[in-house]
């Protein structure tokens, strides 16, 4: 009797293309390369000059009820002399992109509609004033925000000498690197803070928040849920543990 083997290949043809299959699984992807930053400019702290110069080039918007007539927006170092009226005033820190961002100058508009004066210090008033592209350095982020601190004190006294400014409506409002030294001011002129686009808790950008909220006034903490540095979408940083979800309309 004639027996028909039918031949191997075509038994283990299957076996090896599985087998092939299998190690094409098991190569781990290759792992994405970490993200790295950049700092240009060499001035890491304010001179007296450029201090006085932040004040001058502010951004100052002031309400009808303070001028007694049209609204004023434009720079500190030419808005009127005089005034008709007190009102509150939010002194307003920019984030590292400056004043030049559109949404400041619409909220500083926003807030002179309710009454309400605004004064935005010039940061950049410091020539080759540093700049980064994160992320970079807890130790230099610090640095950072030390020399944005150094401008509310000189911004405040002016502010406290304006003809038009109560001063016991005063707020104290930044965004994101504008924000870390608002939540640390230890002092208590303040009526109450604003806060936007950082978390107030720790993340990459602080080596502690070392905020010096006051237990008897208001604060405001405001961040995107999909703000690509300190919501959830950051995976690498720890956020949004105290917040509520709002919908804005």
């Amino acid at each position: 009797m004639i027996r028909f083997v039918r031949p191997a290949v075509f038994t283990l043809a299957p076996l090896a293309l599985t087998a092939a299959l299998l190690g094409c699984a098991a190569t781990p992807p290759a792992p994405k390369a970490a993200p790295t930053g950049e700092i240009k400019g060499t001035a890491w702290a304010h001179t007296p000059q450029s201090l006085a110069a932040s004040v001058q080039n502010a951004n100052v918007v002031l309400p009808a009820q303070a001028t007694g007539g049209a609204a004023y927006s434009g720079k500190w170092s030419a808005m009127p002399a005089s005034a008709k009226g007190k009102v509150p005033v939010v002194l307003f820190l920019h984030g590292s992109s400056g004043l030049g961002l559109k949404a400041i100058g619409e909220w500083q508009q926003w807030l002179a509609a309710q009454g309400i004066a605004s004064v935005a210090p010039d940061s950049f008033a410091l020539p080759d004033h540093v700049t980064y592209k994160s992320p970079i350095d807890k130790a230099s982020y610090e640095r950072i925000h030390a020399l944005r601190a150094s401008e509310i004190a000189p911004a405040l006294a002016a502010v406290q000498t304006a003809p038009w400014a109560d001063t016991s409506k005063l707020v104290l409002a930044g965004t994101s690197e504008g924000a870390v030294p608002v939540a640390r001011y230890a002092d208590r002129e303040f009526a109450a803070r604003m806060l936007f686009a950082w978390s107030c808790e720790p993340n990459y950008f602080v080596t502690e928040p070392r905020n010096a909220f006051e237990a008897d006034k208001p604060v405001l903490n405001v961040i995107s849920s999909v703000d690509p540095f300190f919501s959830p979408t950051n995976t690498g940083s720890v956020t949004l543990r105290h917040a509520a979800h709002v919908r804005m309309r």
